[in-house]
């Protein structure tokens, strides 16, 4: 087996399991995360309702950054998230790091969420 599908293949297992304890309610949504080699992608999900409530992503127009693959990117992306979220009355999240390690960029976000007011 390549090696890529191998990484694609653990990733698809973790999530699975993170997404089997790990449910956004409307008194504290999910925060799920996506990254891709040049991107990171987060919004926070009412499971229940299935209704996304805020979304942010190193793509928005109004996200100015330098280069978007790397940590002060991610830490943008989760000031960016967690100011949103607050304005959307959201104050308490869980985490779903989509099945991605949690160091680097997935750690880095989340840490500048905390840091901007969102508790999980």
């Amino acid at each position: 087996m390549n090696r890529q599908k191998l990484k694609d293949k653990r990733r698809g297992r973790r999530r699975v399991g993170i997404r089997k304890r790990v449910i956004g309610t409307p008194s504290r949504p999910r925060l799920c995360v996506y990254r891709s080699l040049n991107h990171i992608y987060v919004q926070v999900v009412d499971d229940l309702e299935g209704k996304t409530l805020v979304s942010a992503s190193t793509r928005d127009k109004d996200t100015r950054l330098d280069s978007t693959g790397n940590t002060d990117a991610a830490a943008a992306v989760g000031m960016k998230i967690a100011e949103k979220a607050r304005a959307a009355g959201v104050t308490q999240v869980v985490f779903d790091r989509g099945g991605f390690r949690y160091h680097g960029r997935v750690r880095a976000l989340a840490d500048a969420a905390r840091k901007a007011g969102l508790e999980f």
